[in-house]
């Protein structure tokens, strides 16, 4: 970790011990934070006192006073990790995930690329231990994706894949396209934490609920029973359903999921809309007009660009291998919101 880095973030906690970050955090989240404060000063005080004696120490007590420097060094820069986890860890980031994608400019290549993406958050999920749940999918004969939601549930599903929302690009020679030339198509992805039940006051006469016979290409995954459900919220006019799994029950359990977190997401935006702060703890603005990642075939590259960084590994990516990315998005996280406030 770099010298700036490590001020920014003690600047950080010193706006917080004077009250100077809003929107105002939680008691014990000050608490925490403030605690790992004071802890940093006493390593950064022991660590200036003995470089100080070191100044004036014969060559054998120097190098002792040098070696307990570079141990209280290693020691902040832990700290300062751990601060930073610390700032990030706010209570949706332990939170199961919904994950809403659709096709957006680029016709069938569009929708092709919505199952690239599918499939490679699916197995960055199995590299996390975390659990996929399909909700919905709209999909053709040919693997062409109208519209597909999952739920991602595991520890922290919420936290490494928050900044996944935006529009998603590729380029790249279509199947369909006899001259070689390379197409750009678009994608959207939405990531809303899955609500829980002490965040919403839902009320059974608010909701009317449908079932229905869910369609699809055929074969093994066709359903011909009414298992598929439709809820509708009626105070906010959200709707989800859920027609993958052939149990009723747990269609209509991941359709409360889907639609409770999609209520959550609307009252949150209205509520930030009121006080004049509608902005994301996610990077950029976190609409879902905005394009965050290219993904280049011919070259082989990644390219994100809120962070302005290349990965010429698109074939591993693509696969799952997301463990890189994620991680520098959440330390650019944390570099963007000590900054802003």
């Amino acid at each position: 970790m770099n010298k700036d880095s490590e001020t920014k973030i003690i600047d950080y906690l010193k706006k917080l011990e004077k009250n100077e970050i809003f929107p105002p955090i939680s008691s014990k989240k000050k608490n925490l934070l403030l605690a790992s404060k004071k802890e940093y000063e006493r390593l950064d005080q022991e660590q200036k006192d003995y470089q100080e004696l070191s100044q004036e120490a014969n060559k054998e007590e120097r190098d002792f006073l040098l070696k307990e420097v570079e141990n209280l060094q290693e020691q902040k820069e832990q700290l300062i990790s751990k601060i930073r986890e610390q700032i990030m860890a706010e209570e949706e980031t332990s939170q199961n995930v919904v994950v809403e994608i659709r096709p957006h400019a680029g016709g069938k290549e569009a929708e092709l690329f919505v199952g690239d993406l599918y499939r490679m958050y699916e197995s960055f999920a199995k590299e996390k231990g975390w659990k996929v749940e399909m909700v919905e999918t709209d999909v053709d004969k040919e693997g062409g994706f109208k519209f597909i939601s999952f739920l991602v549930k595991g520890e922290n599903a919420f936290r490494w894949l928050k900044n996944e929302a935006g529009v998603h690009r590729v380029q790249r020679v279509p199947r369909t396209e006899r001259k070689g030339r390379v197409h750009t198509s678009t994608t959207s992805v939405v990531i809303l934490p899955e609500a829980q039940d002490i965040n919403l006051n839902i009320r059974d006469q608010d909701l009317k609920i449908e079932t229905y016979s869910s369609g699809g290409p055929g074969g093994q995954h066709a359903n011909k029973t009414a298992s598929a459900v439709r809820v509708f919220h009626i105070p906010t006019k959200t709707m989800a359903t859920s027609q993958d799994g052939r149990d009723q029950r747990i269609n209509l359990k991941r359709a409360m999921s889907v639609l409770k977190a999609r209520i959550l997401e609307k009252l949150q935006t209205e509520k930030a809309k009121e006080v004049g702060n509608l902005r994301s703890s996610a990077i950029g603005t976190a609409e879902r007009s905005e394009k965050i990642r290219t993904y280049n075939w011919p070259q082989n590259r990644v390219t994100d660009h809120r962070l302005g960084v290349s990965w010429n590994k698109l074939n591993f990516i693509i696969e799952g291998d997301l463990q890189e990315v994620c991680q520098k998005l959440i330390d650019y996280e944390v570099e963007k919101k000590i900054t802003f406030e």
